[in-house]
């Protein structure tokens, strides 16, 4: 499921799954900003800002979230990435709402393995699964690499994302296919979201499978199916695509 530039099925095909699977509203030290990341490959993207402080993940997670979603939904030829769309920031503001801290779901014992179908089962809520999972894999890059997950180059990121995804990689403390489908989860959750929630600030997924978004005249649209809509995506707060 990483979307990488080069062998991966079409990033069109992949939203347009994605927005089908999922709701599109879910509801001091100095920290490294997601600028710092975006700018490799966007100067000036007008989705992230240089001046965000987390206010759930410290600096050595935040680090980690800036480079794991990069390598989830990277930028292409065909629009921006997780990163430069604010995504990052999506998932530290989830953290601090209900969600985070597991209130939307039933969380009691017994807590046992199950089919997808009969839901969440872990014991863990989405921050615990964060923190011990970040942790996790950066004590282990440490003691293959001698480098934090953020340090490795690319090809190497991949490997260990897959790795996780696959279930070849996992910890005492979470399992490793849990913390991946909870970050794989929150990206694609956070790109195609509506922009008040803090991800898809250019509302770039939108355009791309062309979603209209918040427009009330979609209805008439959609009796003329398989037509593409002629206007830009519009927010939630009444922000309009360029």
């Amino acid at each position: 499921m990483i979307m990488s530039n080069e062998n991966s099925p079409s990033r069109r095909k992949f939203l347009q799954r994605t927005l089908s699977l999922i709701p599109l509203v879910t509801v001091g030290s100095s920290v490294i900003s997601a600028e710092a990341l975006a700018e490799k490959k966007k100067e000036g993207a007008e989705g992230v800002s240089s001046q965000y402080v987390p206010t759930f993940f410290n600096q050595a997670e935040w680090r980690f979230i800036l480079a794991a979603v990069d390598q989830l939904i990277p930028e292409d030829a065909l629009g921006a990435g997780a990163v430069s769309e604010g995504v990052p920031q999506y998932i530290d503001k989830q953290m601090e709402l209900p969600y985070g801290y597991g209130h939307l779901w039933y969380m009691q014992a017994p807590f046992a393995n199950g089919v997808p179908e009969l839901g969440y089962q872990s014991s863990l809520v989405p921050r615990e699964t964060y923190r011990r999972g970040i942790k996790a894999v950066n004590q282990y890059c440490q003691q293959q690499f001698n480098h934090d997950f953020a340090d490795l180059d690319g090809q190497q990121q991949i490997d260990l994302l897959t790795a996780l995804e696959k279930g070849q990689l996992t910890f005492e403390a979470v399992s490793g296919k849990l913390f991946f489908a909870q970050l794989l989860d929150n990206t694609k959750e956070g790109y195609l979201s509506d922009p008040i929630h803090g991800g898809n600030q250019t509302m770039a997924s939108w355009k791309l499978i062309g979603f209209p978004g918040a427009r009330a005249d979609y209805q008439q649209v959609m009796e003329n199916p398989n037509r593409p809509y002629p206007l830009g995506p519009v927010s939630i707060s009444g922000k309009r695509s360029i």
